[in-house]
């Protein structure tokens, strides 16, 4: 056999040194965050706070599961509820892992459409109840100042019909996918790229224009890239736009 030159040891050596990197990223990454993450640290300025007005070019803005409501003092639940306000369903909160099955045993109250307002959570879970909105029939609806963010567009995917109010904030970036466990370099890259891969499948499936996952693949989780009323009638996540 044919040993390497010394310029196909130093390839081959960076190459070794850039998986080792990328590992301590994987690794940081689970420990800081409960998940699987392909993100590396950013160099730049911080992104402006959630509350700073969006416009076309500038719509990166901080990533808070806890974001400061117009016209409400009390923060969302830490996982989903279902409440019925004035005859209208509303489905608030994170979403925890379990939510999916909890919350789809209770679909049958609903009649019409639900209104959304979540900073996002378990991407699994909201994948599995978007299909469930979509099998039961449902419309998803974002109401005056809501939010949707990180996961929760995928639950508003579901919706057979989607409407936005010109006020709600729908936002998405990068997910982590699987158990909090460290992983191979190698293994943690495999789950991402499966993970993106039933998300565009899902995003198919709905209807959506996949186009929409570019914005998250280059927004890192600690961002969150909030869409135009434009873009969520090109990608077709909004079917009606409301409020403008």
């Amino acid at each position: 056999m044919t040993r390497p030159g010394s310029g196909a040891r130093r390839w081959l050596g960076g190459i070794l040194v850039l998986q080792l990197v990328l590992a301590a990223f994987l690794v940081v990454g689970e420990l800081s965050k409960g998940g699987t993450a392909l993100t590396l640290p950013g160099t730049g300025p911080r992104s402006p706070a959630f509350d700073q007005p969006v416009r076309p070019g500038d719509q990166t803005r901080r990533f808070t599961d806890t974001p400061n409501l117009p016209g409400r003092d009390d923060p969302l639940p830490d996982r989903l509820l279902l409440i019925e306000r004035a005859g209208v369903w509303h489905l608030e909160g994170a979403i925890a892992p379990g939510d999916a099955d909890r919350i789809a045993r209770q679909l049958g109250r609903i009649s019409g459409a639900v209104a959304l307002n979540s900073p996002g959570g378990s991407v699994e879970d909201a994948l599995r109840l978007g299909r469930a909105f979509r099998l039961s029939g449902i419309a998803t609806q974002l109401q005056a100042g809501a939010i949707c963010l990180s996961a929760c567009p995928y639950l508003l995917a579901g919706g057979t019909q989607r409407t936005v109010d010109s006020t709600a904030s729908v936002g998405v970036h990068q997910h982590y996918f699987g158990e909090s466990t460290i992983l191979p370099a190698f293994v943690a890259v495999e789950n991402i790229q499966r993970g993106q891969g039933r998300v565009m499948q899902y995003l198919i499936d709905m209807g959506i224009d996949p186009r929409v996952m570019q914005h998250g693949l280059v927004t890192g989780p600690d961002d969150i890239y909030v869409l135009t009323d434009e873009q969520l009638t090109a990608y077709d996540l909004a079917t009606d736009i409301t409020g403008g």
